[in-house]
């Protein structure tokens, strides 16, 4: 194409208006959903297609692209969950284990995320599905069963450790199995210049940093941990007189 045919040229830009829809749509609080598929019919509309090709698209793309929907599955099994007292009971659960303090909580999960994301099973922790309605209640239960009522900045400060334990547990486990993208990713740089890796050697070689992660991370929930003993001093003689208070006055009562 020459260079007059290029000014020439006219650019539709109306199929754009989808986008205006959808951020009215949001803005308005209005269904996700129906916003998303009005705002197809807008840019299927505006680049002057029949309604029924629009449905076309619309069903074609649904049945090719269904199994990522999937992952939304999760969103609402997990608040009805929640719902029923999921982080209740597992608040109750957690405060009843004797030992059971927030940094020995965080460090197992920490410890359990590497392992599995070492063998690819990066999806069974995560976020949404593990950290917010379990790890995270867990923990606050174990550091208020230790240290006692939490201020708001604490238990804030406790869920972005359990949310940073699964970061650091996925992002340093995974690079040990040998078909994740990464590991791939450095064959092929290495390979572009000249340098012959196989997976498993570059896999082997992120064990020590894993480790490394493991260690430092662990270390910090245990800072973490002190410094909530040292904000929340328990006065074990006071605790002891209470009782003792107790006998006295019921003896003199007698």
């Amino acid at each position: 194409m020459s260079a007059d045919a290029v000014q020439h040229a006219v650019v539709d830009y109306w199929p754009l208006i989808g986008v205006a829809a959808v951020v009215l749509g949001f803005a308005l609080r209005l269904n996700a959903a129906l916003v998303v598929v009005a705002a197809g019919f807008v840019t299927g509309l505006a680049a002057k297609l029949s309604p029924l090709d629009v449905l076309d698209i619309l069903g074609k793309a649904f049945t090719e692209k269904r199994y990522l929907l999937l992952f939304l599955v999760t969103l609402p099994v997990i608040g009805l969950l929640e719902r029923h007292g999921l982080k209740e009971r597992a608040q109750a659960w957690i405060a009843g284990l004797r030992g059971a303090t927030m940094s020995r909580l965080l460090t197992a999960y920490l410890l359990l995320r590497q392992l599995l994301s070492a063998i690819g099973l990066t999806s069974v922790g995560g976020h949404p599905q593990t950290v917010r309605p379990l790890v995270a209640p867990m923990a606050e239960a174990a550091a208020e069963t230790s240290h006692g009522a939490l201020s708001g900045d604490e238990r804030e400060r406790i869920r972005a450790m359990a949310a940073g334990t699964d970061n650091v547990g996925l992002f340093f486990g995974e690079d040990i199995f040998i078909a994740f993208g990464a590991v791939l990713l450095i064959q092929g740089f290495f390979a572009d210049h000249g340098l012959s890796l196989e997976p498993l050697r570059i896999a082997i070689w992120g064990i020590p940093t894993a480790v490394c992660a493991f260690l430092i991370h662990a270390w910090r929930l245990r800072r973490f941990e002190r410094a909530l003993a040292r904000a929340h001093p328990r006065d074990a003689h006071a605790a002891d007189a209470r009782p003792a208070e107790g006998r006295v006055r019921g003896g003199d009562g007698a």
